[in-house]
C-alpha cells in the first residue's frame, strides 16, 4: 500500500512536530522536512525532485503544482541531502528504522524514563529530526530552540535534558562559561572533534558521547566508537565503513540505481573509511572524497586533521587538497590557532612524528573560524579555493 507524501518546508516548532508525530504513527503523510530559508530557486528544484503531493508552509497546506509520486506504506520521513555531488537526493526513512534509532541512542547514553532532550540543530537534517524522535521516544515534548545561543541553551534547557550537538556549538558552549555539567547527555556529532575540546568539556563536567552516522543510518548509529545494539560495522576490501542494521534507509526516492550503488546485500557501503582498532572500536579516517593526490601519493586528509589538532596551538584544523602545478595537489591545512599561532614548518614536523612525510602539509591558512554547512560539517568546497573562508 502505497502512502502519501508532503514537503514540510516550516521552522522548528509545534507544527513541525506534530507533523512528525503522525508520519511516525501512521495518521499523517510522510514528510520531507525542508529548510524555510531556502532561495526559492533551490526549493523549486527540491520540490521537483522529490515530488510530494502537498507543500506545507507556514501560510497553509497546499497541492504540489508538478507530478506526485506515493511512496512505500511504512516509509515516514524523507530527508534531502546533496552529498558531494550536489544533486538532491531524498534518503526514505521507515518508522520502524527511526525508532529503533532513537531507543538504541536512549539505552546507550543511560537516558531514563521521562528524560527531555533539547533540539538546536536543523530539522531539515537528521540530527535535528532524530532528536524530536527520541523525544517522542521517551514521551516527553522537546524544547525547541530553532537558533543555537549557548547562553539561550543554559538557561532554556530543563536541568538534566540531554542535547545533540556539532563540534563548533560545544565549543561556543565552553567559551561562553556555561556549565556543562547541568546538562544530560551530550551527543556530539556531525564532524570530528578535536581532542582538547573533549578533553575539556569531560574536564568540566561535560558527558559527551561522540558519534558516527548519517542520514541512512538515521543519524548516530557508533557511539565513543561503538555500535549500537543491533548494529553491525565492518570494513569493505577498499578500507569503506559498511554498515548493517535495523537502522538503515529503505532507499533513495527515485533513484533506484542510487540505492543499489549503495547497498551491498545487507551493508550499506559509506563514503568514509576506517579503521577497527585492536579494541574493537571504530575509528573513522575521513571521507573517500577527501583524499588528497600529492606527487603520486595519496593523503586521507582527516587523519592527518587529527593529527594537527593534538598540536597545543591548534584549536580546530581541516585539511583540504588545493591544486598545485607542481605536485597536482598540495597538502593544506586550515586552522584556527588557540592562543600563538602555530607555524608551517612546526606544524610540517608534528604530523611527521606519526605520519609519512607526504602527509604534512604544504601550505598553511590561518583562521578566526571554519567554515560551516547548515548540518554543522565544515565547507569543505570552499575551504579547497585559498582564502575561501573569508567569503
Amino acid at each position: 500500500m502505497d502512502r502519501r507524501l508532503h514537503a514540510v518546508v516550516l521552522p522548528p516548532g509545534p507544527r513541525l512536530f506534530a507533523a512528525l508525530t503522525a508520519a511516525l504513527d501512521g495518521t499523517g503523510p510522510a514528510i520531507c522536512p525542508l529548510s524555510p530559508d531556502l532561495p526559492a530557486p533551490a526549493l523549486a528544484a527540491m520540490l521537483d525532485a522529490l515530488a510530494p503531493h502537498a507543500v506545507e508552509t507556514a501560510a497553509g497546506t497546499a497541492p504540489h503544482g508538478g507530478p506526485a509520486e506515493p511512496v512505500a506504506d511504512g516509509t515516514a520521513v524523507l530527508i534531502a541531502t546533496s552529498g558531494s555531488t550536489g544533486t538532491p537526493k531524498f534518503t526514505e526513512l521507515s518508522a520502524a528504522a527511526l525508532r529503533r534509532s532513537a531507543a538504541g541512542t536512549l539505552a546507550r547514553i543511560g537516558a531514563a524514563p521521562g528524560d527531555r532532550w533539547l533540539c538546536c540543530l536543523p530539522t531539515s537534517h537528521i540530527a535535528g529530526i532524530q532528536v524530536l524522535v527520541r523525544a517522542l521516544t521517551a514521551g516527553t515534548e522537546p524544547v525547541i530552540m530553532p537558533r543555537f545561543d549557548p547562553l539561550d541553551l543554559a538557561a532554556s534547557a530543563p536541568p538534566g535534558a540531554h542535547v545533540a550537538l556539532v563540534p563548533t556549538q560545544l565549543r561556543r558552549l565552553l567559551d561562553a562559561g556555561t556549565d556543562p555539567s547541568k546538562i544530560g547527555a551530550i551527543v556530539l556529532g556531525g564532524a570530528a572533534a578535536p581532542p582538547g575540546l573533549l578533553a575539556e568539556a569531560r574536564d568540566r563536567g561535560a558527558r559527551v558521547h561522540t558519534t558516527y552516522g548519517m542520514s541512512e543510518t538515521c543519524g548516530g548509529c557508533v557511539y565513543d566508537g561503538t555500535p549500537l545494539d543491533g548494529v553491525r560495522v565492518d570494513l569493505a576490501a577498499d578500507g569503506r565503513i559498511r554498515i548493517a542494521g535495523p537502522s538503515l534507509f529503505t532507499g533513495y526516492r527515485r533513484r533506484p540505481d542510487l540505492t543499489a550503488a549503495a547497498r551491498d546485500g545487507a551493508w550499506f557501503v559509506t563514503g568514509d573509511l576506517g579503521a577497527i582498532e585492536p579494541d574493537g572500536r571504530l575509528r573513522v579516517r575521513g571521507r573517500v572524497d577527501d583524499v588528497i593526490n600529492t606527487g603520486g601519493e595519496k593523503v586521507v586528509a582527516g587523519e592527518v586533521a587529527a593529527a594537527l589538532t593534538r598540536h597545543p596551538r591548534v584549536r580546530d584544523a581541516v585539511v583540504v587538497g588545493r591544486p598545485d602545478p607542481e605536485w597536482g595537489e598540495r597538502v593544506t591545512a586550515v586552522v584556527v590557532p588557540a592562543a600563538d599561532p602555530p607555524a608551517l614548518d612546526e606544524l610540517r614536523a608534528f604530523v611527521r612524528e606519526t605520519m609519512p612525510a607526504h602527509a604534512a602539509p604544504r601550505e598553511l591558512e590561518l583562521v578566526e573560524r571554519i567554515p560551516l554547512l547548515p548540518s554543522g560539517k565544515p565547507d569543505r568546497a570552499r575551504l579547497r579555493a585559498p582564502g575561501g573562508h573569508a567569503r
